[in-house]
């Protein structure tokens, strides 16, 4: 662990398995609530001095932190796959991405300019000052477990917050490298601070028990983060929210059905579909869905799965055991209950790979509403295609979920594609595009999907406190 400056090394420890293989790859220290209660104080403290700083010295330790990330590149993007998985490409780009914040935010954190306002008396002056709001706790997943440091880390240290974070159990490796790189950029003793758990329950109570902490971060599962939200409540810390998603991938006829496959076996097998903006749903206009379906089925029985470091790969293990129960437990309901497998729908066990945690890229088609996978969020690599008559039709089917992250849209006509992104009550639209996120982008959702955003100047506002000066003169 890293609290107040120092590594800490403690005799109880948890191990740390490469999903591919079932190997040990690491041990880490096992630390409990007083760990949680230390970090939380020395980030207190150092909250006095680091406020203090200009924006100036604030941004050029981020700028650092940006160049050592970039050329550990190669070396974080290995651990990643040994440690999460997902293939060494793909990894990369991950790291990539995670560096896109500190770069960002060392930028924004220069652009904290606060505002006059005028006033009805001649004798008034307003003016606005936006200020740190404190000790931030931190809480990061598995899925993406660099970038999502950063995405947090780095808008807290520009506004002049402290930080507390607790990894994923299941990568914490990912999360000490991260924390070395900002010790050797030069963050000041107390200011970032790093609790590694085996059980995260103790360290969440923690977080949201503490009146030390002003803020609450958390990416995860809606359920976790409804729990951590109500804790926190009681305490009226700030709370900004990452939670589960259950994208809509909609395809009018209008569109090329080639190319939109082409998009959806991109974007649903990314991280083998263990991502909140991954497309759960794929609605295709009917008249197209045969030759949408001929592709697909084409591109899915050309990805190779396996180990991640292999770059012949295109798909990683899932993160563990649970995470495949839940995929064929969806799988199988589908299909018990009329839906067609078109493509995989089993765990891959053949060639070394019963020693991961591996299951075939599947296409299921005549998914309806009755079936598990048409309600809850899959996390996994099953493409769930349902076919849809009339624009009204499919707007009151995507937004048929209490989740609002991600969805998508693949049409050619512009008006059609504006009035659809304004009907739909998601966060993130990507529309003709499967990336529809950057540092300089908000992110975030609607209804459970979360609150608040990340990234872009958003994202630094996350941090801060509004103060309003007024002055008789």
């Amino acid at each position: 662990m890293y609290i107040n400056g120092e590594w800490i090394n403690l005799d109880r420890r948890f191990d740390v398995n490469n999903p591919a293989t079932g190997e040990l790859i690491g041990q880490v220290s096992d630390g409990d609530q007083r760990h949680a209660q230390q970090a939380i104080d020395a980030a207190d403290k150092a909250f006095l001095e680091w406020k203090q700083t200009t924006a100036y010295q604030r941004a050029a330790i981020l700028e650092r932190a940006h160049g050592l990330m970039l050329e550990r590149k190669t070396e974080l993007a290995e651990l990643m796959t040994t440690e999460q998985g997902k293939p060494l490409k793909a990894a990369a780009n991950e790291v990539q991405y995670a560096a896109d914040f500190l770069k960002w935010f060392a930028e924004e954190a220069k652009r904290n300019y606060g505002q006059t306002i005028p006033s009805a008396r001649p004798d008034q002056r307003f003016m606005v000052r936006y200020e740190p709001v404190g000790v931030v706790a931190a809480i990061t997943p598995w899925n993406y477990p660099i970038s999502m440091l950063t995405r947090k880390i780095a808008p807290a240290l520009a506004a002049g917050c402290t930080v507390v974070l607790k990894p994923a159990e299941m990568t914490p490796l990912c999360a000490l490298a991260v924390f070395e790189i900002l010790h050797e950029s030069g963050v000041p003793r107390g200011v970032v601070n790093l609790v590694t758990a085996a059980n995260p329950v103790p360290i969440g109570e923690a977080f949201c028990s503490n009146s030390k902490v002003k803020k609450l971060t958390f990416t995860g599962s809606t359920m976790v983060g409804k729990n951590l939200a109500s804790a926190a409540a009681f305490n009226l810390k700030r709370v900004s929210m990452e939670l589960g998603g259950h994208a809509p991938f909609i395809v009018f006829d209008d569109a090329d059905p080639m190319h939109a496959a082409k998009g959806v076996s991109l974007v649903k097998f990314l991280n083998t579909g263990q991502a909140c903006i991954s497309p759960n749903r794929i609605f295709v206009q009917r008249n197209i869905i045969k030759d949408f379906l001929d592709t697909l089925i084409k591109r899915v029985g050309a990805l190779k799965v396996g180990h991640g470091m292999d770059p012949a790969n295109h798909m990683g293990p899932l993160i563990n055991h649970a995470a495949l129960d839940k995929v064929d437990k969806q799988v199988v309901d589908a299909i018990n209950q009329g839906a067609q497998l078109l493509a995989g729908g089993a765990r891959l066990t053949e060639d070394g790979l019963d020693k991961g945690h591996f299951y075939a890229p599947t296409v299921l088609t005549d998914v309806s509403e009755r079936m598990l996978i048409y309600r809850e969020e899959t996390f996994g690599p099953v493409a769930a295609v349902i076919p849809f008559d009339t624009q009204k039709q499919v707007i009151e089917m995507a937004n048929d979920t209490h989740y609002g992250l991600a969805a998508y849209i693949y049409t050619q006509n512009l008006s059609r594609a504006m009035r659809v992104f304004e009907a739909l009550n998601f966060g993130i639209i990507g529309i003709n595009d499967i990336n529809p996120t950057s540092a300089a982008a908000p992110f975030g959702g609607m209804n459970q999907s979360g609150l608040g955003r990340e990234g872009a100047s958003e994202g630094m506002m996350e941090y801060l406190e509004t103060k309003l000066g007024g002055l008789s003169v």
